[in-house]
């Protein structure tokens, strides 16, 4: 499974990070749409232990204003975040506080929870799919019989979530807000694990790779994964702090029995922040081990042609011996150069000597077969 991480860097759209926060000097609280931000559309559910389940698109305040009025538990996702008009409306009908509605839209915020009154702000990075890496940022509220989502773009792991408050289960149906608040962060969490084992996989395939016939691409690929572990990291670790605090510290949003469901939670964040450490450990180790394959295969192409030119060094000699043309008449000249059977005899030794060098240095294990010296 060969798949390429990340676009080269000539093929990026640099345009889509222009701008991703306020401008500077701006009032705190004000909102700015990012100029790529998706078209923003609404969705709610409304349900409760004792009321059938409402499932809307695009309501009005007004419908909004009566689901809310008429109890239960509402989760309202709002998809795409271009109209700021819209999203401070529903911040004034909420109640909810203009400084987290500003890092909502203010996109590339770290990993955080924060209380606003009697509301709980959570920011997170939610994964979409499968490789190449690509994440998203998904802000919540959770306040008094409401959980509110806001998603950048359509698509995300909360369907889940959705399938069991439209199979009626029990412990989601007639529980509380903070409950609902839990299974969208366990979703989101249990989100990173089809990642990673693609991640494992292409580890492994890279592996295999490299034992096999390392090729130079090899190292372009292993940097893309090493950057997007990091990036993983980044998400994962303040995610796990995150949930450390809402299951230990004391939060007003958050009952002490939905604190034991995110100490759960909290478990599924350490393990996806040991695979990341365990994948970073093995790119790092992948990356040495290509280096030791070409290393090796450098090795072993100067060992042949060392070889080579050691086995021809002496049939130099006998070649240039026999090439100077001696005066057959002087008593001193070697008798093979008046001798019929002088070129065949020439030859002969050389084959010789190259057959007694090739002998020696399989008996020492340089043409890869044992060594009598090491047994």
């Amino acid at each position: 499974m060969k798949v390429p991480l990340k676009v080269p860097l000539k093929a990026w759209n640099w345009s889509k990070y222009a701008r991703r926060h306020t401008l500077p000097g701006s009032v705190p609280g004000s909102l700015q749409a990012h100029p790529s931000a998706e078209p923003t559309r609404l969705r709610f559910m409304h349900y409760g232990a004792e009321r059938p389940l409402m499932e809307r698109e695009d309501p009005s305040l007004d419908d909004l204003r009566a689901a809310r009025a008429a109890g239960g538990v509402l989760w309202l996702d709002v998809v795409g975040l271009a109209d700021v008009d819209g999203l401070g409306a529903l911040g004034d009908l909420f109640g909810l506080h203009r400084l987290a509605l500003e890092d909502v839209v203010n996109l590339g915020q770290r990993p955080k929870a924060e209380v606003y009154g009697d509301q709980l702000f959570v920011v997170l990075r939610m994964p979409r799919g499968a490789l190449p890496l690509d994440t998203e940022q998904v802000s919540l509220f959770l306040g008094d019989g409401f959980v509110i989502t806001f998603q950048e773009r359509p698509g995300d792991a909360f369907e889940p979530v959705r399938k069991r408050i439209r199979e009626g289960r029990p412990r989601l149906v007639e529980g509380a807000a903070d409950y609902l608040a839990y299974a969208l962060l366990d979703a989101l969490v249990d989100g990173y694990f089809p990642l990673l084992e693609d991640y494992g996989e292409f580890l492994e395939d890279i592996e295999e790779e490299i034992l096999v016939r390392p090729e130079h691409t090899v190292v372009p690929r292993l940097h893309h994964l090493k950057r997007d572990l990091l990036n993983l990291r980044r998400y994962v670790w303040p995610l796990r702090e995150l949930l450390s605090s809402l299951y230990r510290d004391e939060t007003p949003q958050i009952t002490e029995a939905t604190q034991l469901y995110l100490r759960d939670c909290h478990d599924h964040a350490i393990q996806v922040l040991d695979l990341v450490e365990s994948y970073r450990d093995m790119s790092s180790g992948l990356m040495d081990l290509y280096l030791s394959s070409v290393s090796n295969r450098m090795n072993e192409v100067m060992k042949v042609l060392t070889i080579i030119a050691t086995v021809f060094i002496p049939l130099g000699f006998i070649a240039g011996l026999y090439g100077m043309n001696f005066d057959t008449r002087s008593p001193w000249n070697m008798p093979e150069l008046a001798w019929p059977f002088g070129y065949p005899f020439a030859l002969g030794v050389m084959a010789l000597v190259v057959l007694l060098m090739l002998i020696y240095f399989r008996r020492k294990g340089w043409l890869g077969g044992s060594s009598k010296d090491e047994d």
